[in-house]
């Protein structure tokens, strides 16, 4: 990589910092570009170089929080001795990822409205989401849940997405993990144990 190219890449790599920091401490509408600019000491010719806007500066920062929390939820669903137990590794850990306040803040609370719902949900379906319905899909397949994969998908998402904000918003220390365990023992009684297994 030249120096010029190695430049631009510090650049983008600031802008990104900094704006992920300040979209998660004070929000997207609170953080003016100027301070973005003066946080990562960068001109705003430097900011228009690499991004259209505020807004897109954003959904680079969602992306980058999303690649993040994909390999979260790959490596613990990985790590499980069956399809059905890595799709609970998986979500489980989705919700701790998720859960951190400048995460829940920038993916759950402003991505929705800044992108915009059809830009949040096809960024989500690249990632976790699409992660969801093959974990689901993997545990139709090997036989331990029954039922339509995506509908089951959207179901178990509508679960973890209003879980984070929950437990986001909860004054109880162990809300995490009061959402973490009712979400397995959840899971547990969608588990298909055939008629021989009783």
């Amino acid at each position: 990589m030249g120096v010029k190219a190695e430049r631009a890449s510090a650049t983008r790599a600031a802008l990104l910092a900094a704006a992920r920091d300040l979209f998660a401490t004070v929000g997207y509408a609170a953080t003016g570009t100027e301070t973005i600019l003066a946080a990562a000491g960068v001109t705003r010719g430097a900011l228009y170089h690499h991004f259209a806007d505020k807004r897109a500066l954003f959904a680079a920062v969602c992306e980058t929080l999303h690649v993040e929390a994909q390999a979260v939820i790959e490596t613990d669903a990985d790590a499980a001795p069956s399809a059905f137990d890595g799709l609970i590794a998986g979500c489980l850990g989705f919700l701790d990822f998720m859960v951190r306040p400048e995460v829940r803040r920038i993916l759950i609370l402003d991505a929705p409205s800044v992108l915009g719902w059809a830009a949040w949900n096809e960024m989500d379906r690249r990632h976790g989401f699409g992660l969801l319905i093959e974990g689901v899909q993997a545990a139709v397949d090997e036989g331990g849940l029954k039922g339509d994969p995506l509908t089951l998908a959207v179901m178990i998402n509508g679960a973890l997405n209003y879980g984070v904000v929950w437990a986001g918003q909860s004054e109880d220390a162990d809300a995490l993990k009061q959402l973490k365990s009712s979400f397995v023992h959840m899971m547990e009684t969608l588990r298909y144990k055939s008629p021989e297994d009783n």
